[in-house]
């Protein structure tokens, strides 16, 4: 029989710690208490702990204070925080510190029981050999602005925490999305992407959560969802921000609980999979509006990599015309080497309203009514909408 996992739960109520202590011996762990911070670390300085679960606010050294000396001292034991629903946003910021989760008080045993599970189940895994794959994604970017997202994207991308990539249509969020999983230990697994934007409530939610024979009209037989298909991965949801209201309410629990289940089951599936989600609408002025959830947004955002539109950041123009140029040559039998300095002085001034994807279909344009012999890249071959009027 396996030695119990040892528990150390932190909070300054008596009848808290009781409940917690009570609830967590029952399922099999070893619970040690602690009134306070202080406590606390003279615990872990003289027993062996394999995860603490602290409440921010007590005297003398907090939660936060708490973790960040966890943290130093002890990296491998993972923290969990109980926080009041008012202190998310610092709850937040505590994971972005090495927390492993937040959980809001009043607390539901069962969901705090769940997240203890998870917490030393990563534990576990971050003793394993990691294999980290390959990047698949071209990540092109001269400018500063863009090489501080690749800083982030080289940070994060082996951590469990959600991340919300935000910026305008086109400027590559999908691209980012892919490199922090092919950064990641888990770029051996699948990675598996959805558009919210472009289904409809009922089907997105059978997507997302797959459904059992018979849920509905049409449904012959089970089907796994996009969560399930991710698996041990990663799960990119292209605009969020689109989401309906119900539809939220079940995601919010995904994360809260890390299962899903599936339409017409009684029964729930554990799941690992690591969200990223991207949307080009401000999701602040969605919670001001009433269409976004608060409390979704803040569990969306721990890590927010933002994405600044083409024209403000035109030291790029010149390299991802260059890598467009040489991919579609390649691909349409092209011997294309160089954009003319002509050109290339046009595409610099363009303000591109699409961004990335806009330089792309207009390089991808003019090599192919290039001719097969041409060698430079003209301003005869660019589309019209982007050479200044005559």
């Amino acid at each position: 029989m396996s030695e119990k996992k040892r528990v150390l739960v932190v909070d300054d109520e008596v009848n808290i710690r009781r409940i917690l202590q009570a609830a967590l011996d029952k399922v099999g762990y070893h619970t040690l208490i602690a009134e306070n911070g202080e406590t606390a670390l003279n615990l872990l300085r003289s027993e062996a702990v394999d995860c603490v679960l602290t409440d921010v606010t007590m005297p003398g050294i907090d939660g936060y204070e708490l973790q960040r000396a966890v943290r130093a001292n002890w990296p491998n034991v993972p923290v969990v925080i109980m926080t009041a629903y008012g202190t998310i946003p610092q709850a937040v910021q505590s994971i972005r510190d090495g927390a492993f989760e937040y959980i809001t008080k009043p607390f539901d045993l069962d969901a705090v029981k769940k997240v203890i599970k998870a917490a030393l189940k990563g534990s576990e895994s971050a003793h394993a050999p990691k294999a980290i794959g390959k990047a698949t994604k071209t990540f092109i970017a001269d400018s500063p602005q863009m090489q501080e997202v690749y800083r982030t994207i080289q940070q994060v991308a082996d951590s469990r925490a959600t991340i919300l990539i935000t910026g305008e249509s086109g400027t590559g969020k999908e691209v980012v999305a892919r490199l922090l999983h092919d950064l990641s230990s888990r770029s051996t697994a699948a990675y598996v992407a959805l558009s919210c934007a472009a289904l409809p409530e009922t089907l997105l939610e059978s997507e997302l959560f797959g459904y059992v024979k018979g849920a509905f009209t049409g449904a012959d037989n089970d089907k796994p969802g996009r969560f399930e298909t991710a698996n041990g991965g990663t799960l990119f949801l292209d605009e969020i921000g689109d989401i309906p209201t119900p539809t939220q309410v079940k995601l919010l629990r995904v994360l809260q609980e890390r299962e899903i289940e599936r339409l017409g089951a009684n029964k729930p599936t554990q799941i690992d999979v690591r969200l990223v989600t991207a949307t080009n609408r401000d999701l602040g002025e969605a919670v001001e509006d009433g269409s976004f959830r608060l409390d979704l947004m803040y569990r969306l955002k721990v890590v927010e990599i933002h994405l600044p539109p083409l024209r403000e950041r035109k030291e790029d123009v010149m390299p991802l015309a260059e890598h467009f140029l040489a991919k579609f040559s390649r691909e349409n039998g092209r011997v294309l080497t160089r954009v003319s300095e002509e050109s290339l002085g046009v595409l610099l001034a363009y303000t591109w309203p699409g961004n990335v994807r806009e330089l792309e279909n207009a390089m991808e344009r003019a090599v192919v009514l290039a001719g097969r012999e041409d060698q430079i890249l003209t301003l005869d071959h660019l589309p019209k909408h982007v050479k200044p009027a005559a």
